[in-house]
């Protein structure tokens, strides 16, 4: 008979590697199943990116989190999660993407590209990253458009417009304008979002105020040409000429995924998954949400510092019902 494990977690991002080492203290037979690499999110960041928490509460596992400074940055998170993984020798396969599952008498099958696996218990913990919310406009499909941004150096000299007005839209529009790009930003909102990292918000608004950066709000890019751009905003629609487009439009859980491994989603405009919020099971025995993606389409609910808990909510539970 095929080996079946107590536990398999989906998604080796930090809440994954949380459910990991409570699984270990717990000495349950587990197994974390990453479609991409260690915290994979993480991973795809911008270069140079700077968190909004602390080190503080980024700690998972009671291990410490040093940054050399308050906000840690990018470099330092996947040096700390690796090492928290590499520290407790979690049991992770890694470019192994589960495609679906189901219940066969009293365990999860559960498959992926290249293999099969068993299960009593699965947490499910796969992010939103890998899955940008679409501008669905005329010519969104060309190559100068992307949906992520890694770091300035190619945008030099370029004519960039920039979609969106939130944390990652203004990082991306500063960074990019301090390094010689002619950046101009596209605002469905009448201004940027209130909530910006606090010493962001002012740097930017400053810069658009003096004209070194042109934002365009209540306004929509309508179409994306070869070498130009329509923009529609409350006075008329502007053809501007552009290189690159980048749309920091946000991104959303793995709906179809949701689907293949049979989790219910509420029928309402945040999509918010089924899950008990005392133990988050899902609709499915034995099946439990962890982490982001119990916001739905809110991707700004939850992070890690207010989820970090509920591993070992969850792993307490699965071993009180072993």
């Amino acid at each position: 008979m095929e080996k079946t494990y107590d536990l398999i977690i989906i998604g080796a991002g930090p809440n994954g590697i949380n459910c990991g080492i409570h699984a270990r203290e717990h000495q349950l037979d587990y197994l974390i199943l990453e479609k991409g690499v260690l915290v994979n999110s993480l991973y795809n960041f911008p270069t140079n990116m700077t968190f909004f928490s602390t080190s503080v509460n980024l700690e998972i596992g009671e291990t410490p989190f040093i940054s050399h400074t308050d906000k840690p940055t990018r470099k330092e998170a996947l040096e700390y999660y690796r090492r928290l993984a590499q520290s407790h020798q979690l049991n992770i396969k890694y470019q192994t993407e589960v495609i679906g599952m189901e219940r066969v008498e009293e365990r999860y099958r559960i498959q992926t590209k290249s293999d099969t696996y068993y299960s009593n218990h699965v947490i499910i913990n796969t992010g939103f990253y890998s899955h940008p919310n679409n501008l669905n406009v005329k010519g969104e499909h060309l190559t100068k458009v992307k949906h992520y941004y890694d770091e300035a150096h190619p945008y030099i000299g370029s004519k960039l417009v920039i979609v969106g007005g939130a944390n990652s839209a203004c990082d991306v529009a500063l960074e990019t304008w301090q390094k010689g790009a002619d950046v101009t930003m596209v605002v469905r909102k009448p201004d940027l979002y209130e909530k910006v990292k606090y010493w962001i918000l002012p740097n930017i608004k400053n810069r658009i105020q003096e004209g070194s950066i042109t934002a365009h709000f209540n306004s929509e890019l309508i179409e994306i040409q070869e070498k130009h751009v329509l923009i529609k905003t409350p006075k008329e629609t502007l053809q501007l000429e552009n290189d690159y487009v980048l749309a920091m439009t946000g991104y959303r859980p793995d709906y179809a995924l949701f689907s293949k491994l049979k989790i219910k989603v509420e029928d309402d405009e945040n999509k918010t998954p089924v899950y008990n919020p005392v133990n988050y099971e899902s609709n499915l025995p034995g099946v439990y949400l962890s982490g982001v993606i119990l916001g739905g389409l809110q991707t700004s609910k939850y992070f890690i510092e207010n989820t970090r808990d509920q591993a070992r909510i969850i792993i307490e539970d699965i071993v009180a019902k072993t």
